[in-house]
C-alpha cells in the first residue's frame, strides 16, 4: 500500500456524511490508530497533521475525521452533542473495521480525550488511549461559552463564536454533557494510557489530568508538557508529542503482536 492521504467518507451516527483522512504509511500498516479533535476544531488542525506524520514514520496508519457539522462534514453542528460525538467515534471504527481494520490505538485532543476515554471500551480491537490536554469531565467545556448559558436556558438556544465558527448550542447539547461519567469510564479502561497535559494550558487546566491519572490503572503515564499551550500550536511542541507517541504506542503494540 504506497505511502500518502486518502480522502475518504462514511455516513456518521445521525446520517450524515462525515469526511475523514486516511494517513498512511509505507507498506502494510503496523496498526491503524483513530483521531477525535478538540471541541469545534476540525481533522485538519494542524496539531493532528504532525500528529499524524509521525505516526506514519512508524509505520501506523491515522483516520482523522470531522464531527457531524464540523469541518467538511456534513450535518448542522446544533443538532449534535457529545453524546453524538461518541456516537460518530464508533461509526468511525466500524468504518475502519470494515474497511481496513478495526482501530488499535485511540488518541483524542481536549475534549476528543475525553471522548475516547468514553468509547474506549466499546471498541475490542483497542489496545492502547492517549489523551492531550483533555478535562476529565465533558461539562468542563461549557466554561468556553459560560456567558451564553443563562440564554441558551431561556431560550433553548444561543449563537456563539468559537475557533472562528458561528456556531449554535442548543439547551440539549449542556444537558447531555451531565450524563457521561468519563472517570468512571477511564476507572474501567483496562488499557494501557498515556496522558499528556500542559501545566501551562489555561484552557483545561492540569488538575484535570490528575484527575484521569489518579482514576486509571496501570499501565498508565504522564507526560508534562512545560510552557506548550492548550493547541499545541508551535511544531516543535506537536513533533514533541508525536514522537513520543509513536514511540510508547509501538511498545504496547508490539508487545500485544508478540502474544498472537
Amino acid at each position: 500500500m504506497p505511502a500518502g492521504t486518502q480522502r475518504l467518507q462514511f455516513e456518521g451516527s445521525l446520517g450524515h456524511v462525515l469526511a475523514a483522512r486516511l494517513d498512511l504509511p509505507e507498506g502494510k500498516p503496523r496498526a491503524y490508530a483513530l483521531y477525535a479533535h478538540c471541541f469545534s476544531c476540525s481533522k485538519d488542525i494542524l496539531a493532528a497533521a504532525r500528529l499524524s506524520s509521525a505516526l506514519r514514520k512508524h509505520g501506523m496508519a491515522l483516520l482523522r475525521f470531522d464531527f457531524t457539522g464540523l469541518g467538511d462534514s456534513g450535518g448542522d453542528f446544533g443538532e449534535t452533542n457529545f453524546g453524538s460525538n461518541l456516537a460518530d467515534l464508533r461509526c468511525a471504527a466500524e468504518f475502519m473495521r470494515r474497511e481496513y481494520a478495526a482501530p488499535q490505538l485511540l488518541v483524542g485532543h481536549s475534549l476528543g480525550g475525553a471522548a475516547v476515554l468514553a468509547v474506549a471500551g466499546d471498541i475490542p480491537e483497542v489496545r492502547a488511549v492517549a489523551t492531550i490536554n483533555a478535562p476529565s469531565n465533558a461539562k468542563h467545556v461549557t466554561h468556553l461559552f459560560d456567558t451564553h448559558l443563562d440564554t441558551i436556558r431561556r431560550h433553548g438556544e444561543a449563537k456563539i463564536s468559537l475557533q472562528g465558527r458561528d456556531l449554535s448550542i442548543q439547551n440539549h447539547f449542556i444537558e447531555d454533557l451531565g450524563q457521561h461519567d468519563i472517570l468512571g469510564k477511564v476507572a474501567q479502561l483496562n488499557r494501557p494510557l498515556m496522558i499528556f497535559h500542559s501545566p501551562q494550558d489555561d484552557v483545561v487546566s492540569i488538575d484535570h489530568a490528575a484527575m484521569i491519572y489518579r482514576a486509571a490503572r496501570h499501565p498508565k503515564s504522564f507526560i508534562s508538557l512545560d510552557h506548550v499551550d492548550h493547541m499545541l500550536t508551535r511544531s516543535e511542541d506537536a513533533n514533541y508529542v508525536a514522537g513520543i507517541l509513536s514511540a510508547w504506542a509501538a511498545r504496547f503494540l508490539d508487545a500485544a503482536d508478540a502474544l498472537e
